[in-house]
């Protein structure tokens, strides 16, 4: 019996070894078939992607700030609110820069009377030069004749008096064909509208227009309100920062890839991003828009300065910037600045260029040309109001220079 109980034992050890063999054996074959299989796959797809989870998003942040001095007389968008580009943000008290606007329109139809006055005052002095022409024309004519009337016939009391009476034709001339020629410096130009005074004067309304219309702040793009700081009845002074619209619809991604990441990385190539936010289920298409011209460390406050003997490598990471090629995936999802996100570059067409190529950004904001025509109209329809006539008929009369 203790001979059998041997045996068992002995086959069970056996068993045991062979089992514990054959696992090795199963987990090394696995190992090695995942080795291939990881080998396979890296060879054929992996390896034309480039990943990293140091990418943030990035967006403008468009600081809405005071342009003129005033009080704060309603607040119309709040932090977190939806803005369409041109919806009213803050308004300002506007009593001062009404008085101010309408100053300056009555200080134009002054100018614009006071020009057109000239204008009269030049066609008077033609009038006063054929006169002091003809006068003059007649004192010559008495002088000649007494002249060569000869000895005897003209005393020499007479002809002395017809002498001071051409000089002073001549001089009566003189004076009225200068003062012509001072209103005519005056007036000079193509037409009322032109003239220096009534330029100066539009252009002093046209300051009062952009003041008055700076009592109003519109929203300059699409967006979400952010950091308001305002508050209603507070005197802010220019350029005081009031609060921000974000364009969450126009959006990229920060990628900031290690250094010996961007052999292969080109301009053009396509992109995947998915944020922590949404998970993987939710994929973002876009692509490599450019790369910065330094990295992190170049741009910050304190750069390290390498060459002072306390150096340590550290492998550095360059900015790239990724574009996202769809508006409807992010109305789909919304992105926030700043949000964590991770990023593959597909890197196997490297025909691409390392340098972004000249684009032409348009971020101008049109409310200046809409200001400009509607100040243009007002300037023009307060002339006509008060040229009458002159405005057409100066062009001739304001040119004409009369000489002896």
């Amino acid at each position: 019996m203790t001979d059998t109980t041997a045996n068992t034992a002995d086959a069970a050890v056996t068993r045991r070894s062979l089992l514990r063999r054959r696992a090795i054996w199963i987990v090394a074959i696995l190992f090695i078939v995942g080795l291939v299989a990881w080998g396979i796959y890296w060879l054929v797809y992996a390896r034309f992607f480039v990943s990293t989870d140091d990418a943030y998003v990035g967006g403008y942040v468009v600081s809405v700030t005071a342009r003129e001095p005033g009080i704060v007389l309603a607040i119309r968008a709040d932090d977190t609110q939806i803005v369409k580009k041109g919806d009213v943000l803050v308004e300002f008290d506007p009593s001062s820069a009404d008085i101010a606007l309408a100053a300056a329109k009555a200080d134009l139809a002054r100018t614009v009377r006071q020009v057109r006055g000239l204008y009269a005052r030049a066609d008077s002095a033609q009038s006063q030069i054929a006169q002091a022409r003809t006068q003059l024309a007649t004192a010559e004519g008495n002088y000649d004749r007494r002249r060569k009337a000869g000895a005897g016939a003209v005393s020499a009391e007479d002809l002395a008096h017809a002498a001071d009476a051409l000089r002073v034709a001549r001089a009566a001339f003189d004076t009225v064909r200068h003062q012509r020629a001072e209103i005519e410096a005056q007036i000079e130009g193509p037409d009322l509208a032109h003239n220096p005074d009534v330029l100066a004067a539009a252009a002093r309304l046209r300051a009062a227009i952009l003041v008055r219309d700076h009592m109003t702040l519109y929203a300059p793009a699409d967006g979400v309100i952010a950091q308001r700081s305002v508050q209603v009845g507070t005197q802010v002074a220019p350029g005081t920062p009031l609060m921000a619209v974000v364009p969450l619809y126009s959006l990229w991604v920060d990628a900031n890839f290690k250094e010996v990441q961007l052999a292969d990385i080109r301009v053009g190539q396509p992109v995947t991003v998915t944020t922590d936010t949404y998970g993987s289920g939710v994929v973002f298409h876009g692509h490599v828009a450019g790369f910065s011209p330094g990295t992190g460390n170049a741009f910050a406050l304190l750069p390290p300065q390498n060459a002072t003997g306390n150096w340590i490598k550290i492998v550095q990471r360059l900015p790239v910037r990724i574009a996202l090629d769809h508006p409807q995936e992010l109305k789909d999802h919304p992105l926030r600045v700043g949000l964590s996100t991770i990023v593959s570059v597909d890197v196997s067409d490297t025909s691409g260029s390392l340098m972004r190529s000249t684009v032409k950004t348009d971020l101008r904001d049109r409310t200046d040309e809409t200001r400009k025509a509607r100040s243009d109209a007002m300037i023009a329809q307060i002339i006509a109001a008060n040229a009458g006539g002159t405005a057409a008929d100066s062009t001739a009369t304001g040119n004409t220079r009369v000489t002896q």
